[in-house]
């Protein structure tokens, strides 16, 4: 038996159980009692039982109708939970982001705009995935990304990559180092100073590499690593001081470092939205694109020596 019946069918049926009549259940469907009594008996035609049992002073459900309504219910909750999500949807209150950014961004930066996001939109999921410069690029490149916070001289062709903040360089060192109780450190204090270095792959060597050749500065013995947290071991050890950007800071906060700005020059990073134009972007996406690029004007907060900003 095939059965083929519409929703507004199974919310009569549901009416006049929970109604107990068919007058009041007409009412409650803004409907004419006959067309409510008619879709009914088309029902029971369809299902090939019958589902109420009707008396002169009420209408109950049959067995068979009991077992109906308790499908038909079920049905309906389902669907009603659908459309109220699709509904939520279509205002940006419900669905779903991804997000991919550098851990550091990840981590300082995006916390701040995330919460601002989901004070009115409880129900959006987020997903966060952190990588490195390319690997955080790639994610908007092949759609598996609404958007991208990275640090980039340069993104794939087509891209969009607008300013929304920067963050400048700090030095960072250990308790009882002798850069201890300095407001400053020139990038030429680094001469021959043991140094923990960020790996080649990350953007915040590269960053380091070329302000060091541009001033001329060769460093001491190098101990490299890539995580933020080993950087920040490796310096709390005592085995060199390191230079870091403003929002790698608060992560490296458990090894007890110092720090002071980097000058001598000030070096300060770009930080940017990345986008693909050409691909849509869902209400909820937009929505936190939207928060990401208002962030300066509702000055949503970041730690110190970073800032947003809206020029480009």
């Amino acid at each position: 038996m095939s059965i083929d019946m519409s929703i507004r069918q199974l919310r009569a049926i549901v009416a006049v159980a929970d109604a107990g009549g068919y007058s009041a259940a007409a009412r409650q469907l803004h409907i004419a009692q006959s067309s409510l009594s008619r879709s009914v008996l088309e029902i029971e035609r369809r299902v090939g039982v019958s589902l109420f049992e009707r008396t002169t002073r009420s209408v109950v459900p049959t067995p068979d109708g009991a077992e109906f309504l308790t499908i038909a219910r079920g049905l309906l909750s389902h669907v009603d939970a659908a459309l109220n999500h699709f509904e939520g949807y279509l205002a940006g209150t419900r669905g779903s982001v991804t997000v991919a950014a550098l851990p550091s961004l990840a981590g300082s930066m995006l916390p701040a705009a995330l919460a601002d996001f989901r004070h009115d939109r409880p129900d959006v999921a987020v997903s966060v995935r952190d990588g490195l410069a390319d690997e955080v690029l790639a994610h908007v490149v092949d759609g598996t990304a609404d958007m991208a916070i990275t640090v980039a001289p340069s993104v794939p062709a087509g891209l969009s990559a607008p300013r929304i903040a920067v963050d400048r360089f700090v030095c960072v060192f250990p308790p009882g180092h002798r850069f201890g109780g300095r407001q400053r450190v020139a990038w030429r204090d680094l001469a021959g100073e043991p140094f923990v270095a960020f790996d080649r792959d990350t953007s915040i060597r590269t960053y380091v590499d070329r302000t060091l050749a541009d001033v001329g500065v060769e460093v001491g013995p190098i101990t490299e690593a890539r995580n933020i947290g080993a950087v920040a071991g490796l310096a709390a050890a005592g085995l060199g001081v390191s230079m870091a950007p403003a929002l790698v800071v608060p992560m490296m906060g458990f090894a007890g470092l110092e720090h002071a700005t980097a000058s001598g020059p000030v070096v300060e990073r770009d930080i940017r939205l990345v986008h693909d134009p050409a691909r849509p972007l869902s209400r909820p996406a937009r929505a936190l694109m939207d928060t990401l690029l208002g962030a300066a004007a509702r000055e949503l907060e970041l730690p110190a020596g970073a800032r947003w900003t809206t020029d480009d």
